[in-house]
């Protein structure tokens, strides 16, 4: 018997052995475990809220439109000052586009007052919405206040938590409003290349992805070129989107029988 079960434990261990081999060479739910979350970590990693980063992207990318409120409040009749004055002050996007539209057609300026506070108290939904959310006391609520918009709600109520959501309001806020404010005054001084460069800063990522995006965008380019003779205004761009449509089909695979 004794050496009936010398073999066996020479040969196996079986239990004490694959205990011991699979608490140091397995250990697989602890080890899987501890490698995922210190090499991979990818599904947490990948989802963090960066509500800095995407308040500041964000308000980079909506406040250029500030450009085309500059010029349509000039073209109004505004002075630079009137309109950088509704900038910094109202901050509001489509209201002020109403009131310079509104004086545009001749319209009084009680007449484009009324319909721009009509447009603007939608603002005043979403800070019911974000009172709670934000927390904000004593006077950081006027300046708060100023700061609602459908960006920078739509970021707050985009995060996980009131601390990722107030810190992702306040960052919106800050880009969109300088960015909006000094767009407007930049157009309104008639610094038309602002646009053009602004717009191409915006895109200059997807033109560094690769000679199919390079080879659109001059496609593009260049059908715009040749037609803004021949074609109304507004016509060459939207003829220009057919460069996007030769790319697209361009870059498909090819399909194998």
């Amino acid at each position: 018997m004794t050496e009936l079960a010398q073999p066996a434990d020479a040969r196996g261990q079986s239990p004490g052995a694959s205990t011991a081999s699979g608490g140091s060479g397995g250990s697989s739910p602890q080890a899987s475990t501890a490698s995922g979350g210190s090499g991979g970590s990818s599904p947490q990693a990948s989802t963090a809220p960066r509500p800095v980063r995407d308040g500041v992207l964000l308000g980079l990318a909506v406040g250029v439109s500030g450009l085309a409120f500059g010029a349509a409040a000039v073209s109004a009749g505004l002075t630079v000052w009137q309109a950088c004055a509704l900038s910094l002050l109202a901050y509001t996007g489509a209201s002020q586009f109403a009131l310079a539209g509104t004086i545009a057609a001749g319209g009084s300026l009680v007449a484009g007052a009324a319909g721009a506070i009509l447009l603007g108290s939608r603002n005043s939904l979403y800070s019911l919405r974000l009172a709670g959310l934000l927390r904000v006391r004593g006077a950081a609520r006027l300046l708060a206040a100023l700061g609602v918009t459908d960006e920078s709600t739509a970021l707050a109520l985009a995060q996980p938590g009131p601390d990722a959501a107030r810190t992702g309001f306040f960052a919106t806020f800050a880009s969109l409003y300088l960015t909006w404010n000094a767009a407007t005054l930049a157009e309104s001084f008639g610094l038309d290349v602002i646009g053009p460069a602004a717009f191409l800063a915006l895109i200059w990522p997807r033109l560094a992805a690769g000679w199919t995006e390079r080879g659109v965008a001059a496609g593009g380019a260049a059908i715009a070129i040749a037609a803004t003779p021949l074609l109304p205004p507004g016509a060459p761009i939207v003829l220009a989107a057919f460069a996007a449509l030769a790319g697209t089909l361009a870059g498909r695979p090819a399909m194998t029988p």
